[in-house]
C-alpha cells in the first residue's frame, strides 16, 4: 500500500519542483564556463579581499546585481565592506564623504559632484545602502580632465600639473606596460574604426585611470576589511588593467573579478569569454539598456 501511495505521490511531488525560468535575465558561470548559483559566489568571493565588479555600464542586471551583492556581503562583512566606484573622481572624494556623513545635503552632492548620467537609477542605490549603514565608499577614478591631457599628450603632459593637481594621481612615475593584451587591443580597436590612425596615447590614458583606481584602493585598504569596487569590465577583464597594478602595489591581496557580458544566446558560456574572469555573468543581447 505505501509503495502505492509513494508512486501516486511522485508526479505531485515533481510537478512541485522549482523549474529554471524560461527566459533567464541572467546565468553566473565560472572561469571555465561551469553554471554558478549567485548564493554560491557569493560565498566563495567572501573569501577575497578585493572584489571588482566588471560592468557594461548601460546594463539594468549589472546594476541590480551590484547592489544586491553589496547587500550579500554587508550581511557577512558589516562595517568592515568598503565600496570603491569608477564613477566618482578622487578630486570629489571630500563631497563624497561630506555627504554619506550627513554634513551637506543630497541636494547639494549631486548638484556639485560629478555624476555619471545614469547615476540616480543605476549607481544611487548602492551609494544610498552605504550611507544607510555607514559603509565607506572610496571616489577611486582619475579626475577625466587628466586622463584627456594624456590621450592628447602622453605621460609627459602630467608634467604641466602642480603639486596640488598630483594628489588627485596615482605617484609619478608609475609602470606601464603597452604589450598588455587589454592595452594592444584598444589601438586594434581604434585603429580599426580610423583606419590606421590609431593614437597611441589612448591606452596611455586607460592606464592613468588603472593605476589611479588602484592607487586609490590601496591607498584607503584596511588589513582585515574587503572592498567591493564597481568599474566598467574592461578596467579589470582577465586580471588586467586596475588588478595588475593592484597586485604589483600589493600581492599578498587576494583579488576575485568579475565580468558581465552579453550573448544571444546564455545557455552556455562562449569560449572567447571563459577564462575573463573568475564568474562571469552573461545576459542575453536583448536586454533593455539603461541609456
Amino acid at each position: 500500500m505505501r509503495t502505492i501511495l509513494m508512486a501516486l505521490a511522485l508526479p505531485l511531488l515533481l510537478s512541485m519542483q522549482p523549474e529554471k525560468p524560461e527566459k533567464p535575465a541572467y546565468i553566473i558561470y565560472d572561469s571555465k564556463g561551469e553554471e554558478v548559483s549567485y548564493s554560491a559566489m557569493t560565498e566563495q568571493l567572501l573569501e577575497y579581499d578585493i572584489v571588482f565588479f566588471g560592468e557594461l555600464h548601460n546594463d539594468p542586471i549589472a546594476h541590480w546585481l551590484q547592489r544586491e551583492l553589496t547587500m550579500s556581503l554587508h550581511a557577512s562583512r558589516g562595517e568592515r565592506l568598503t565600496i570603491a566606484m569608477e564613477m566618482f573622481e578622487t578630486d570629489n572624494q571630500l563631497l563624497l564623504d561630506e555627504y554619506l556623513s550627513g554634513k551637506i545635503r543630497e541636494t547639494n552632492f549631486e548638484s556639485e559632484a560629478k555624476l555619471w548620467r545614469n547615476y540616480q537609477t543605476d549607481y544611487k542605490p548602492v551609494v544610498l545602502f552605504a550611507k544607510e549603514n555607514s559603509l565607506r565608499v572610496i571616489a577611486s577614478n582619475v579626475p577625466r580632465r587628466y586622463a584627456a591631457i594624456v590621450a592628447a599628450g602622453g605621460f609627459e603632459a602630467l608634467e604641466q600639473l602642480g603639486e596640488e593637481s598630483l594628489k588627485y594621481i596615482a605617484p609619478l612615475p608609475f609602470d606601464y606596460d603597452p604589450e598588455l593584451p587589454s592595452y594592444k587591443r584598444m589601438l586594434t580597436m581604434v585603429g580599426g574604426a580610423m583606419g590606421s590612425h590609431a593614437n597611441e596615447n589612448l591606452p596611455k590614458a586607460q592606464a592613468l585611470k588603472d593605476v589611479t583606481m588602484a592607487w586609490a584602493i590601496a591607498s584607503n585598504y584596511r588589513e582585515g576589511d574587503m572592498v567591493l569596487h564597481i568599474n566598467g569590465s574592461y578596467h579589470s577583464n582577465h586580471h588586467e588593467g586596475i588588478v595588475w597594478y593592484l597586485k604589483r602595489e600589493m600581492p599578498e591581496l587576494k583579488i576575485a573579478v568579475i565580468n558581465q557580458v552579453l550573448q544571444g544566446d546564455i545557455s552556455a558560456l562562449e569560449e572567447q569569454h571563459k577564462d575573463s574572469a573568475d564568474f562571469v555573468i552573461v545576459v542575453p543581447a536583448t536586454m533593455t539598456r539603461t541609456y
